[in-house]
């Protein structure tokens, strides 16, 4: 609700929780602000070019992309992970992000900003529990940097953020930011709220002369 708040209107893509998704989209609203819900598989061209087509009909030109969506696939070690569980992981969590930034850069003929969700994996590894999904938001961070200064002189801004262990529902475990708060230096998980502060401030006009910045808010990890 960050951004509805700080004047957004917002298009929420979902893979399979419409009811979910569609009370997003009713939160937004009740803050004054447009929004519309849209079932897309990140993963698929058309169904991305779908995403933004129905976002520019409801909500007019896009000026603002956030790249969160997200798969870990497979937890455990790596010698047993599922090859088609890494397969989706990656799909969404690389070549997702790839083709939405492809689509919203296409489409921002007037500059915008755009804003990756990585992880501190990308650079902690992540070793016995998902070291392929750490592989791609490693990916991640380099498309950031890649692709802001490919694009710099159009305007658009590119950044990233780089979560730590959030209370959030995409974990397999559900109390594991609980079990991980002391490997932490600051002795607790985040909260999505403070990842959220952050995506704003990287759309906003404050952050006008930052691009190409990963941002890691992992409290000391």
């Amino acid at each position: 609700m960050r951004l509805a708040a700080e004047g957004h209107d917002m298009a929420v893509g979902y893979r399979s929780d419409a009811e979910a998704a569609e009370g997003v989209a009713e939160r937004v609203r009740a803050l004054g602000r447009a929004a519309v819900a849209v079932a897309v598989d990140t993963a698929d061209a058309a169904e991305v070019d779908r995403l933004f087509d129905i976002a520019a009909e409801y909500l007019g030109p896009v000026t603002g992309l956030v790249n969160n969506a997200g798969v870990s696939g497979p937890v455990g070690a790596l010698a047993d992970a599922d090859p088609e569980g890494m397969r989706q992981a990656l799909g969404v969590n690389v070549l997702g992000y790839l083709l939405c930034a492809r689509r919203a850069i296409r489409d921002m003929a007037a500059g915008g900003a755009i804003v990756n969700v990585s992880s501190a994996a990308a650079t902690l590894g992540s070793p016995g529990t998902y070291v392929h999904y750490a592989a791609a938001k490693a990916a991640v961070d380099a498309m950031t940097v890649g692709l802001s200064k490919e694009v710099a002189a159009d305007g658009i801004r590119v950044n990233c953020v780089a979560p730590g262990t959030i209370w959030t529902d995409f974990h397999a475990d559900p109390q594991r930011p609980a079990k991980i708060a002391a490997l932490v230096p600051m002795g607790r998980a985040g909260q999505p709220e403070e990842i959220a502060g952050a995506v704003a401030w990287l759309l906003s006009d404050d952050a006008s002369y930052a691009t190409g910045t990963v941002m890691r808010i992992a409290g000391g990890m």
